[in-house]
């Protein structure tokens, strides 16, 4: 489930493109690595300040 209050959508941040909150990793650029089979082990490997649970470090 995703939850709106994990994205943020700012003119400021990715040109107004909806990405993870306090970061700048757009969410389609998630998306697409999910759609191609990504394990999420490895999408959270490339992103380290991701984290499993939704919270960042």
């Amino acid at each position: 489930m995703i939850s709106i209050d994990r994205i943020e959508i700012n003119p400021r941040v990715c040109n107004g493109k909806p990405v993870i909150k306090g970061t700048r990793i757009p969410i389609s650029v998630i998306l697409e690595q999910i759609a191609e089979g990504e394990s999420w082990d490895n999408i959270l490997k490339n992103y380290p300040e991701l984290k499993k649970n939704g919270k960042r470090s």
